[in-house]
């Protein structure tokens, strides 16, 4: 009986697994040809200490979203933007409650250098207010500014500079925003703020034809909220890129002291979510546009460090194999989920104090690098 009962154990696990294996779908995308671009990197010295911070998020960007995009654009010898910065580490990223995280919890060990349970935003798991990166910075002469491709009262931008128990509270998390000392803040969800309500000194942008205009850098503090919700792509608004270029240009020309610039590529993320390798990878390349031209921000502005991560990733994405040598220019790849992944993702950075991001760390530790780098 007992060896009946354990024949049946194991044929009801080889039946699961199999099950499992034939539901995986083996999907299919064209490996590129691409050549790669020239990158000037620079050396500096360990002692340099930078005056400016980029800081570069790509949400749910895990190593293999970066190798899909690495093969896609040009084949497995190709170097994406982000292969070019010189020191690279591993960053372990569970919350307090649980060990996987979500973009709130990652966002408030960036943005406060401690750890809070999942959806909530710059506070700890008993509701203590945090101070964050920028509150900290402001404090001693620097301004800030914010980049998002979802709505700017998402969980990632929001840990900057709310405080609230829930990322779900974007009508909160706007007034928060307002109330802020940000110089400026790009991205979308205009439904949750009170337009009529905002200060003298803020200047609201609404369309890419006005971020684009030289005349707009001579506001005090701007607002650019491009849409309701997200900012999905379309030739009428503005890319990561684009509004990262802005933002530095409008800060670089505003700072006396220093800048600390956060700007996420939001929806690669969301490419994750729904296992859709094109949508992910049409938002990781604005991403990875955006890292060059903040690599070439770097080499011509040699005051400032470029820090690079992701919060998480997200899809389980596997590449798979070739079976047929013939299909070399096919990549397999597969998802295993729909939600987060539990693993360790990679921070790259470029600059003086970027010798600071080499190794393995957890995710709080990249505040306190940060400021480290300041000497803060």
């Amino acid at each position: 009986m007992k060896k009946y009962y354990q024949f049946r154990v194991f044929a009801l696990i080889f039946l699961s697994l199999k099950i499992f294996a034939n539901d995986t779908e083996i999907l299919e995308i064209s490996m590129g040809n691409t050549k790669s671009l020239e990158t000037k990197i620079l050396d500096f010295d360990f002692d340099l200490k930078p005056k400016n911070i980029i800081f570069l998020i790509g949400d749910g960007t895990g190593f293999n979203a970066i190798h899909l995009a690495r093969l896609h654009k040009g084949g497995p010898s190709h170097k994406l933007n982000i292969d070019n910065l010189p020191y690279v580490g591993i960053v372990n990223n569970h919350s307090v409650d649980n060990i996987y995280t979500d973009s709130a919890a990652a966002g408030t060990a960036f943005a406060t250098g401690y750890k809070t349970n999942n959806k909530m935003l710059s506070i700890t798991k008993d509701n203590r207010k945090l101070e964050t990166i920028t509150e900290t910075l402001t404090k001693s002469g620097y301004i800030f500014g914010l980049v998002a491709t979802s709505s700017i009262t998402h969980a990632t931008p929001a840990a900057f500079y709310s405080h609230v128990d829930s990322r779900y509270k974007e009508k909160i998390i706007a007034d928060q925003l307002v109330n802020s000392d940000f110089s400026i803040a790009l991205g979308g969800g205009e439904k949750y703020f009170k337009i009529k309500n905002l200060p003298n000194n803020i200047s609201l942008i609404k369309n890419k034809e006005d971020l684009l205009s030289d005349k707009s850098l001579e506001f005090d503090r701007i607002l650019g909220l491009f849409s309701n919700g997200a900012i999905y792509r379309s030739s009428n608004l503005p890319t990561q890129l684009e509004m990262t270029k802005f933002a530095v240009n409008f800060l670089s020309l505003k700072s006396k002291n220093g800048f600390f610039l956060m700007s996420e590529g939001s929806q690669i993320d969301w490419g994750g979510h729904a296992n859709d390798a094109d949508y992910m990878l049409r938002e990781f390349y604005d991403f990875d546009q955006t890292i060059g031209y903040a690599i070439d921000y770097v080499n011509k502005n040699k005051d400032t460090l470029l820090v690079i991560t992701t919060d998480h990733a997200t899809g389980g994405l596997v590449i798979h194999s070739q079976d047929d040598k013939n299909e070399e220019k096919k990549i397999l790849y597969s998802w295993a989920t729909k939600k987060h992944n539990i693993t360790n993702v990679g921070v790259y950075a470029y600059g003086p104090g970027a010798h600071l991001f080499s190794g393995t760390m957890d995710n709080t530790d990249i505040y306190k690098k940060m400021l480290e780098a300041l000497n803060k």
